[in-house]
């Protein structure tokens, strides 16, 4: 379910005074109850400056003086951290550039929209401000964290404190939970829960790599043996990681596991970055050869962030492709994204994989995916990770919401209410 989080305070930054009583308008429509307004970006950091809990930014960037660009670079300088969208009339392209350099900056970017802005436009990119501001919490959790150390990781592996919790993945076509990704969480004696951005990189620092990815793989298996003995025959997808691919006794590893396990080898589909594919490329292709020839399935994750994606297509014995969520979140708003979630579908479609969408946080996300005819997706709109056990409970509560959003009629009463 989504947090029910919404941005109340809100300053619109526009030159023209006509487009800023529109923007506030439709502000006032979607809710917000404290709007201020700027005609430039000297006017517009002054105001961040007094009132530092303003929730969103809604900036225009060809302004007199300092102009929007210059404003998002002002932001970053000095530690101002407000949710921004950007809206403007110019070319697209401008757009897509400014879109880039915003996240490269680090800008929490809800969306980037051409003039005119219309209320489903402005309330699909507010519709971001919940998400944004959890993981936005989460990160603060992680980057306020304990310091960890090797010996700390010998001991986690040795205890078992390592753990998977799982993010539930839906069928576009049919609405069904079709599967889900593991994710590992470490359960410190000391500090709780711990999130791999906390310890993920010194984990594979270790020589322990390799153990904790059969760690993994064995509480799936073990969790995916209760989900099918309990009616819901669902896959599983797990993380490979650069130094697990450099093993040379990982195939032997993971086929004699799955095959111990009873679970037959096409429930479970092993995730490979193209960080890991830079790897030794013999090992790694004979590695994932051996994989896929007894049947398990291979997934290209994070499609589109690296330089050489399509040539990694034609490495790998891949049976999905996973789109990144760079391509879905605000594709329903970007003519460039679109193009390029397009183009990503259409590969797949010509090399007969299935697709995957992650980072689907809202409505709009979803219903751009379906109507562009992706496979499954999943994301915080359709569900956080979750233990195992709490999965058989997550899937009975939310299945008929998300067959409803299959509908046409769920669309219209999501945007407009009930009539």
């Amino acid at each position: 379910m989504q947090s029910s989080i919404t941005p109340k305070r809100i300053l619109v930054v526009d030159d023209s005074r006509f487009q800023r009583e529109f923007a506030v308008d439709l502000c006032v429509r979607l809710g917000a109850t404290d709007i201020y307004q700027a005609e430039d970006g000297y006017q517009a950091i002054a105001l961040l400056q007094q009132h530092p809990l303003i929730d969103v930014v809604i900036l225009d960037l060809e302004m007199p003086g300092m102009d929007g660009v210059q404003v998002l670079h002002e932001l970053v300088r000095l530690d101002m951290d407000p949710a921004v969208i950007v809206a403007s009339a110019r070319e697209s392209v401008l757009l897509t550039v400014v879109e880039s350099m915003g996240k490269s900056l680090g800008v929490k970017l809800l969306g980037v929209l051409q003039k005119p802005v219309t209320l489903s436009q402005l309330a699909s990119s507010l519709g971001r401000f919940a998400a944004v501001q959890q993981r936005d919490v989460f990160q603060s959790l992680a980057e306020q964290g304990p310091e960890l150390n090797e010996q700390e990781v010998i001991d986690a592996v040795r205890e078992q404190q390592f753990c998977a919790y799982f993010q539930p993945k839906i069928s576009l076509h049919d609405g069904r939970l079709s599967g889900v990704e593991a994710l590992i969480r470490w359960q410190h004696p000391k500090h709780g829960l711990l999130l791999p951005g906390r310890f993920l990189d010194l984990v594979e620092c270790t020589d322990h790599m390799s153990d904790i990815t059969m760690l993994m793989l064995d509480l799936s298996l073990r969790q995916c043996q209760q989900w099918h003995a309990a009616g819901l025959p669902i896959s599983v997808s797990l993380n490979l990681s650069a130094r697990s691919l450099a093993d040379s006794k990982l195939a032997d590893a993971i086929i004699e596991r799955v095959a111990a396990s009873g679970i037959a080898p096409h429930y479970l589909m092993l995730e490979i970055t193209e960080s890991a594919l830079m790897t030794d490329l013999a090992i790694t292709q004979g590695t994932l050869a051996r994989l896929r020839l007894k049947g398990i399935g291979l997934s290209v994750d994070d499609y589109g962030t690296g330089f050489s994606c399509m040539l990694q297509l034609s490495r790998v014995p891949c049976s999905e492709m996973k789109v990144d969520r760079a391509f879905v979140n605000g594709a329903s708003d970007s003519v460039h994204l679109r193009i390029l979630l397009e183009s990503a579908l259409d590969i797949a479609r010509r090399l007969r994989l299935k697709v995957v969408a992650e980072g689907v946080e809202t409505h709009k996300d979803w219903a751009l995916l379906r109507e562009l005819g992706c496979d499954e997706v999943q994301g915080y709109f359709i569900a956080k990770p979750m233990p195992g056990e709490a999965l058989l409970q997550w899937w009975s509560a939310n299945e008929q919401r998300l067959q409803k959003l299959l509908k046409p009629e769920g669309f219209f009463r999501r945007m407009f209410g009930h009539v």
